[in-house]
């Protein structure tokens, strides 16, 4: 029986139809993705991997918090203290979704107050006890490192100034500058090394990859001259502690154990991962708050042990600012000298007289016209701070289970109540700026904690800060509203020396680095009241530009794909073969499948990545994201094909003028991808 025959032109219409709304389809996707999937990564799952040493008090709050009204300054009675600290925390656990939190607090030697608030198990109900409760305290483990690098000063065995490779037999350093690293920068942050991201930290005790081992393998590079610049690197911290075991002969564990733990008394804190059988059970369980819910988050098995490792009860903790706050001792036991302490705690890199700085190990802070030293800590589910203000003999530490600002808000509070800030009896003046002056300030600029060397780069896209001039001769700082999704307040800041500005609310200042050519380069702490260093970028390196770049490339590529391969499929379905000669079809097949792999890999990156889960990269890079960072090395080589057709279109006249000029905007377009592709390591195998 003859089979009926099928007028396919009645599908001619809907085909078109169906074509357009695949293409607008495609490109809304693509947006959705680089416009919105990274920033909403930013806001539930931070692309710092794992969120390990960001301050989230400073990038998350939605509104200041209120101070208490100051009553007479300086600590009157521990009852006083007790009513202050439990109406805080009553008032913020819920507030800023905290699960479970701890705070002591030391004065004159003693413990002034501890206690623990809300649970360290959710599930199980358990409560946070301080003297018993154990938590992550991050990047707070660094001081403890820094502690035994100065024991070893202490002890003749090293010299703070020396140069660190000369205890460095199974790897070296990359560091291409005359000027060696030395412990003293290690402490400080101004070794000129980067920040690394991927393979932080393993699944399991038994995937840990053992610490001489790592930084065989991943120390990062040193970028700027040592001595030089303020870079925070957990991986310098990690490498001072694998200097310790290899001058000391100990394990690093070991070391802290018997030099520092035990002398205090700290027995319920460890650097051991999980902690011990006889503490691991009191570890408070970290959250992450989504969605209305606490969600508990893996424990993470950091590979930089002596940068972050420590677990550590509130009461402990007391001990360890104890015997900071005198000159090493507590009680009976002496873990400093006291000229070593003294030492640790000056000052020994600022990039500015009236900024903070940095001490070893502890970084400066200036809060109501009083100094304070001490360290932050975060980690995925925990985060601290530990603050020392050696004039008044006070040390605060908290800590809670879930990655939240509440101890910033804290001693915001405590020292607006306690050390209300002075009334300057002599205002500053003011200096009589530009508009023209103020110009050359203004720009994009980016933290310099950011992973330079692998495809984790794009993390730094989440560092920039816009500094703009106003109407009434100030500057301006602000974040962009595409990745701070919680937008930071602007900072106003008015100038009051050539390079000096301070900010409009607060007696805190902002200072400038021009180069030799007069040109800005760095601007010092435009944000914090802490120490921080951003780089001026220039306008190739905007985001807005390499987006621009990208929406061009991806619009070329959807053109690609009609041309050559939608139009050929259309036209086979339509029982109609092309009649173009054979290098006419090849050349556009090719151009469509580049654009198709290109787009395949623009998608597929972001998403894969997404939908596992960004945070985890700390364990590595995983095969998904490997196969797919394939595409782009294959479609960089076969763009040596697009050159060669286009280079013969024209030179032979194939095509019409039309065609000739849209393969040379496809072959351009994939030489752009292949540029910015290489700009944000993407391109080969960078992790």
């Amino acid at each position: 029986m003859t089979q009926p025959q099928v007028d396919k032109s009645q599908y001619k219409l809907p085909l078109k139809q169906w074509f357009k709304g695949i293409i607008s389809g495609l490109l809304g996707f693509i947006l959705f993705l680089s416009l919105s999937g990274f920033p909403s990564v930013a806001q539930n799952e931070p692309f710092q991997i794992p969120t390990l040493d960001r301050p989230p008090q400073e990038a998350i709050e939605k509104e200041p918090p209120v101070s208490p009204e100051p009553g007479t300054p300086g600590i009157i009675s521990q009852q006083e203290v007790t009513t202050f600290v439990n109406n805080f925390f009553e008032q913020e656990m819920s507030k800023s979704h905290v699960p479970g939190a701890v705070i002591s607090v030391v004065k004159d030697g003693t413990l002034l107050f501890t206690k623990g608030y809300g649970y360290a198990n959710i599930e199980k109900k358990i409560p946070v006890v301080a003297d018993r409760t154990l938590f992550r305290v991050a990047s707070l483990s660094k001081l403890f490192t820094a502690t035994a690098t100065m024991q070893l000063y202490e002890k003749g065995q090293i010299d703070l100034n020396g140069d660190v490779s000369q205890y460095l037999e199974r790897f070296q350093l990359d560091n291409p500058h005359s000027e060696p690293v030395t412990f003293a920068q290690l402490m400080m942050h101004t070794d000129g090394s980067t920040k690394r991201l991927v393979g932080l930290a393993a699944r399991t005790e038994q995937e840990m990859t053992p610490l001489g081992d790592y930084l065989a393998d991943y120390m990062p590079p040193i970028v700027w001259q040592p001595g030089e610049l303020y870079s925070y690197s957990s991986h310098a911290t990690a490498l001072l502690g694998y200097l310790v075991e290899q001058i000391s002969g100990r394990p690093f564990l070991e070391y802290i154990n018997n030099n520092i733990l035990q002398p205090l008394d700290m027995q319920r804190s460890s650097f051991a991962q999980p902690p011990p059988p006889d503490l691991a059970d009191d570890l408070a369980v970290g959250y992450q708050y989504q969605n209305g819910n606490y969600n508990a988050v893996p424990f993470l098995y950091l590979n930089i042990a002596p940068a972050a490792s420590l677990s550590a009860t509130a009461t402990d903790m007391a001990h360890f600012m104890i015997a900071h706050l005198q000159h090493g001792r507590y009680e009976n036991e002496r873990i400093l000298e006291e000229d070593t302490a003294k030492l640790m705690h000056q000052t020994h890199f600022k990039p500015h007289p009236k900024l903070p700085g940095t001490s070893y190990g502890f970084r400066e802070r200036l809060v109501n016209n009083i100094r304070a030293i001490g360290h932050l800590g975060s980690l995925r589910g925990y985060s601290s701070s530990l603050t020392l203000i050696p004039n008044q003999n006070i040390g605060i530490f908290i800590a809670s289970n879930s990655f939240s600002g509440i101890h910033s808000k804290f001693l915001t509070q405590f020292f607006d109540r306690y050390f209300p800030v002075d009334q300057e009896s002599t205002p500053i003046q003011s200096l009589d700026t530009s508009q023209v002056e103020l110009d050359r300030f203004t720009g994009t600029y980016r933290d310099m904690e950011y992973p330079r060397h692998t495809f984790t780069k794009l993390a730094g896209t989440f560092k920039h800060i816009n500094i703009k001039k106003t109407d009434d001769n100030r500057l301006e700082i602000q974040t962009p509203s595409l990745f701070f999704l919680n937008k930071i307040k602007p900072v106003q800041l008015e100038p009051v020396e050539p390079l000096l500005f301070k900010r409009v609310d607060t007696p805190t200042f902002t200072a400038f680095e021009e180069n030799e050519e007069g040109q800005i380069t760095f601007a010092y702490n435009p944000l914090f009241p802490k120490i921080g260093t951003y780089e001026r970028i220039s306008w190739y390196e905007g985001i807005w530009v390499h987006f621009g770049l990208v929406g061009f490339c991806v619009l070329v590529f959807l053109s690609a794909i009609s041309r050559g391969i939608l139009q050929p499929l259309i036209k086979w379905w339509r029982g109609k073969p092309s009649q173009d000669k054979q290098q006419y079809n090849s050349a556009w097949r090719l151009a469509g499948a580049i654009a198709t792999l290109n787009l395949v890999f623009l998608i597929g990156l972001p998403l894969s990545l997404w939908l596992i889960g960004v945070w985890k990269l700390a364990y590595g890079v995983p095969p998904v994201a490997i196969a797919l960072l394939c595409l782009p090395v294959l479609t960089a080589l076969a763009t040596l094909g697009l050159l060669a057709f286009t280079v013969l279109a024209w030179k032979n006249q194939y095509w019409s003028f039309g065609a000739r000029s849209h393969y040379s905007v496809i072959t351009l377009a994939a030489l752009v991808f292949i540029g910015v592709l290489a700009y944000w390591n993407l391109l080969g195998f960078q992790f």
